[in-house]
């Protein structure tokens, strides 16, 4: 009984151990996206075919994860920030928000009427600790709006 679950557990390890040497591995490779040149190759001179790459140009490739600027999520209950009710500085709202991450690690709150606000006591790890897992990727920040409804 315990052999089987001996070698059971080893093969385990070692086929976390595999695959653990197979993320290494990718995770040392260049990105194929950072080879691509952005801009058309210069022109060559007589005789010489010019190098085109073999993906589409930079204005027909479809955006990467990377490119997003930032993430979003919705709040709807109160929001309270060092035990105050944050409310909208224009309408005075204080529920329904969405409250959206930049990339810069500023956060900033959006209320149901379009108002936003810069939020400084709030930051990129506060984002991370009440997110949920991010699962849907948005191109612009109207359509991550109408997906959380607002």
């Amino acid at each position: 009984m315990f052999r089987r679950r001996a070698r059971a557990d080893r093969e385990f390890r070692e086929v976390q151990r595999a695959g653990q040497a197979l993320l290494l591995k990718f995770a040392q490779q260049p990105s194929p996206l950072d080879t691509i040149p952005a801009e058309t190759p210069a022109e060559t001179g007589p005789g010489e075919a010019p190098v085109v790459p073999d993906l589409p140009p930079p204005d027909l490739r479809a955006p990467v994860h990377r490119d997003v600027e930032g993430f979003l999520m919705r709040w709807d209950p109160p929001l309270v920030i060092d035990g105050a009710v944050q409310a909208c500085s224009t309408c005075g709202v204080y529920r329904d928000w969405v409250v959206l991450n930049l990339r810069d690690g500023s956060v900033w709150l959006r209320c149901a009427a379009g108002h936003q606000q810069r939020e400084p006591r709030l930051d990129t790890a506060w984002y991370n600790r009440h997110a949920g897992p991010g699962g849907d990727w948005h191109p612009t920040l109207e359509d991550g709006l109408r997906h959380l409804g607002h």
